[in-house]
């Protein structure tokens, strides 16, 4: 009998690099996960680090995947990786300069070209756009060398299957690609802002089937040369993925140092005067933003041991009446998009409690205003929401926000992104849509 197949997921963060496999039916099967050193950060904005440190954390999180899988033969995987981090390569693969991370907005400058060229609802116009990182990169490197404009992901998909310049669809968002046409569009051309053609990756759908290990990865890594290797996600999608959306309506919250929510769409939803963007899943979408409140601002208050400890004197059924918004400085992304917004964090109550209360309406009022943000932009009314993140898990809190929210609100079962993109990897393999792995998880 032949033996059943695992399918493994990679997530590659800031900190570190997590793996996971799971088996035809979703069930997590084994885990493994090596620290990063922090990236290095300096003056301008500046925050890269060396792409060789994702390259060694992945093959020893491999090897112990593969020695660890018993009686299953892994049959494919699939990574995500931050969001907007980028590097340059050469023919070769070989990397130019360290890669800029997700948050490097030292090539800001370049934000007046892509004004210039782009149209307003593309996600580029920001300071740590992919974009904005290329155009600065491109005037700082060899250009004759120049072969390759490479995500994170991207750049680690390349080393496994000695295949680069192949990419997904949200992953190309923050470089300018058009996910509803999908194409480039011409303004990046000779018309617009000059970027040659042949550095833009090809662009396929997440979960797309591109080829198998390389021997030499198959060798360092322990996993069979047929290991199918398929197109990935961005963090935060796979996290989306992970915790489970599977009708218009369904909506993910992230309750982590920022709040992030998504929404599954069957149209997408773009408007950057709001800081809302989608994500092209199928043939749907997710539509989203992110706020700058959320647990970062609590922390600023209360540690984690005094939080636990206030949330059971926590009365989700009398509001406090007071009417915050909590965030840690001036400066707000979505719902609205406004960076002299100011914090509303007065009056203060004397009672800890009461106060620590008012920040979490205060904060699961954000959540109730972006998803009536994304509704009134042309997506569905929520449904339900499923959450993830550190602060998910206070149950108190989660009846304040479905209060709020006027919808059902439960814990996410999956809450992490290498759930995602495991999943990814079966849809890959399998040739399954979107819709039938994603009910795995309903």
């Amino acid at each position: 009998m032949a033996a059943p197949s695992a399918y493994i997921g990679i997530d590659l963060g800031t900190s570190g690099l997590r793996a996971l496999a799971i088996d035809r039916h979703g069930r997590e099967l084994i885990q493994a996960a090596r620290p990063l050193p922090p990236p290095r950060r300096g003056p301008d904005g500046q925050s890269d680090q060396d792409p060789g440190l994702w390259w060694h954390a992945l093959v020893e999180v491999l090897r112990e995947i593969s020695g660890g899988i018993g009686r299953y033969r892994a049959a494919a995987l699939a990574i995500d990786a931050t969001s907007g981090t980028l590097l340059l390569a050469d023919r070769d693969g070989r990397p130019l300069a360290p890669a800029l991370m997700y948050d490097d907005a030292r090539h800001a400058r370049q934000l007046s070209r892509i004004r210039a060229a782009a149209p307003s609802d593309a996600a580029v116009h920001g300071a740590s756009s992919s974009l904005a990182k290329l155009l600065g990169l491109a005037g700082s490197c060899p250009r004759e060398r120049i072969r390759y404009a490479l995500h994170q992901a991207d750049w680690v998909l390349g080393r496994l299957t000695n295949r680069f310049g192949v990419s997904d669809e949200n992953n190309c968002l923050k470089l300018g690609y058009d996910a509803a046409m999908r194409r480039w569009p011409a303004w990046l051309g000779p018309s617009g802002l000059g970027v040659p053609a042949q550095w833009l990756p090809q662009v396929l759908p997440p979960g797309t089937a591109i080829a198998p290990l390389d021997p030499s990865a198959a060798e360092a890594t322990g996993l069979a040369a047929d290991v199918l290797v398929c197109a990935g996600t961005t963090d935060s999608t796979a996290a989306t993925l992970a915790a489970g959306v599977r009708r218009p309506g369904d909506g993910v919250t992230a309750l982590g140092s920022t709040l992030v929510v998504k929404l599954l769409s069957p149209r997408p939803v773009w408007a950057a005067e709001y800081g809302v963007y989608s994500h092209r899943l199928g043939d749907r979408w997710l539509a989203g933003g992110a706020s700058n409140s959320g647990g970062a601002v609590l922390k600023g208050f209360f540690s984690e041991p005094e939080m636990a400890a206030l949330s059971a004197e926590l009365r989700p059924d009398e509001p406090t009446g007071l009417s915050y918004y909590p965030l840690a400085r001036p400066g707000e992304r979505f719902p609205v998009n406004d960076p002299a917004w100011a914090p509303r964090i007065e009056p203060r109550p004397a009672e800890s409690a009461r106060f620590f209360q008012a920040l979490l309406e205060g904060i699961a009022e954000i959540e109730r205003q972006g998803y009536e943000r994304l509704r009134l932009l042309g997506a569905p009314a929520l449904r339900r929401v499923r959450s993830i993140g550190g602060g998910a898990r206070n149950a108190a809190w989660r009846r304040i926000r479905e209060t709020r929210l006027g919808a059902p609100v439960t814990l996410a079962r999956h809450q992490q992104a290498a759930y995602g993109s495991a999943l990814l990897a079966l849809a890959g393999c399998e040739s399954l849509s979107l819709e039938a792995v994603l009910a795995l998880v309903d």
